[in-house]
């Protein structure tokens, strides 16, 4: 999910896609523990996508605009 897309969610929507992104990364992880997956990168891709719905959260609870660097 790019940085774009996530700006355009609602904090409620965040939330809720943060959380779901959570469970599927436990569930990819229980997954390649008992037997290898296809595309080990999968991984990786839900990782960042996490980090990056946090990152967004934690932009907005501080109350910074886009662009603006302190």
């Amino acid at each position: 999910m790019k940085a774009e897309v996530i700006r355009e969610l609602t904090t409620g929507e965040i939330k809720e896609r943060l959380e779901e992104e959570k469970k599927h990364l436990v569930k990819l992880k229980m997954n390649h523990a008992v037997s290898p997956l296809e595309n080990p990168n999968k991984i990786k891709a839900y990782r960042k996508t996490i980090a990056r719905l946090i990152t967004e959260l934690r932009r907005r609870e501080l109350g910074l605009q886009q662009g603006i660097k302190q």
